[in-house]
């Protein structure tokens, strides 16, 4: 956590920015606690003080959120902050990208409405801007969706991500469309209440029916590229993963795993600590044969299913939130993608033959 100490209101701040590393820089937790001179002062003036770059809007739609929280109650932007008051503020706001380039991207919608859209994502999408990746993202593909709907106004400087997925891994994402909307899934996402499942191919045949992965996870000690599961809890943060076995297939399994935690590739991490790495997944070394037989002809299939499957084999199945303006329980599903639809298939033949 950083230290920012604001001198002139002598007030103690620490900011967390990442909050959840799968959703590092899409949220800022803030905790205050007021100086003892503080004179009376409503809330959203005070936090306006605190964070300049914060709009009155996006100070408003956070308290209606809930997201504004003084000495264990959600307060409402009117409330008047007292000296010793301790606050805790959870702020969405989109990457800080310097430019979004609205690019016609064919993308799959699943559902939209007046405050929020689910997108079922393609492997090999980027979901956002970055080093690398300026355009061809998500991000841009739904800039240039809003841009030619005349009913589109939001209150966004940009594209409203809530979480995100790796580049490789296909499936379910929310994106708000208003800034209410952002700061209410927002708090679903930090406060863990949202439902998401995703399915995963892993090399080996799994032991137990179902069961649980407790490590912390932090950077890899040696390669920066990577992920890795600290048993001891001497480094890196705590996460939990449990998982259920689908399907066999010998050498390899198919697995469903909820997350209880949401780290920076927990999934990745947390199966090869287990010795079960995702099935070619290149940065975690599944791109070679981990498991099965010495023979060319194995070798060959395999390589075979590595055409079919060009990339790590990890699918967000299922999302479900709450709606933050209907409150009505959204629950979406996405079928297997057909790349790991064929992988399977080719597997199963495989082992009815051999």
């Amino acid at each position: 956590m950083l230290d920012d100490n604001e001198d002139f209101l002598e007030d103690e701040l620490t900011t967390d920015a990442s909050v959840d590393d799968e959703n590092s820089g899409l949220y800022e937790h803030l905790n205050i606690k007021v100086d003892k001179n503080q004179e009376p002062l409503r809330i959203d003036k005070f936090l306006l003080i605190h964070r300049q770059n914060s709009s009155r809007n996006k100070i408003s739609q956070t308290c209606r959120a809930g997201n504004v929280v003084v000495n264990g109650n959600a307060v409402k932007q009117n409330y008047r902050v007292k000296p010793g008051d301790e606050i805790s503020v959870l702020l969405a706001h989109p990457p800080r990208e310097n430019v979004i380039i609205p690019q016609d991207i064919p993308i799959n919608i699943v559902y939209e409405d007046a405050d929020l859209v689910v997108v079922d994502k393609d492997a090999g999408m980027v979901v956002h801007p970055g080093f690398g990746n300026w355009d061809g993202t998500l991000v841009n593909a739904l800039a240039f969706h809003f841009a030619k709907d005349p009913d589109y106004n939001s209150d966004l400087d940009r594209v409203g991500l809530v979480h995100r997925i790796d580049k490789d891994t296909s499936g379910l994402l929310v994106i708000a469309k208003n800034e209410y909307a952002l700061s209410h899934l927002a708090k679903q996402f930090f406060d863990r209440k949202t439902r998401r499942l995703y399915w995963a191919f892993v090399w080996g045949n799994v032991q137990d029916d179902e069961g649980t992965i407790i490590g912390h996870i932090g950077r890899h000690p040696k390669n920066r590229m990577q992920m890795y599961t600290y048993a001891d809890g001497s480094h890196g943060k705590h996460a939990v993963t449990h998982y259920k076995v689908l399907e066999r297939f010998r050498y390899m399994t198919w697995v469903e795993c909820k997350l209880e935690t949401g780290r920076t590739h927990q999934i990745r991490a947390h199966m090869k600590h287990i010795g079960h790495t995702l099935f070619n997944d290149e940065r975690y070394e599944g791109n070679i044969i981990m498991r099965g037989i010495n023979l060319p002809k194995y070798k060959q299939f395999v390589q075979n299913v590595f055409e079919v499957l060009p990339r790590h084999a990890l699918h967000a199945h299922t999302l479900g939130f709450i709606h933050p303006v209907t409150k009505k329980e959204m629950y979406f599903e996405s079928p297997m993608p057909k790349d790991m639809q064929e992988a399977s298939e080719r597997w199963r033949k495989y082992l009815d033959n051999n």
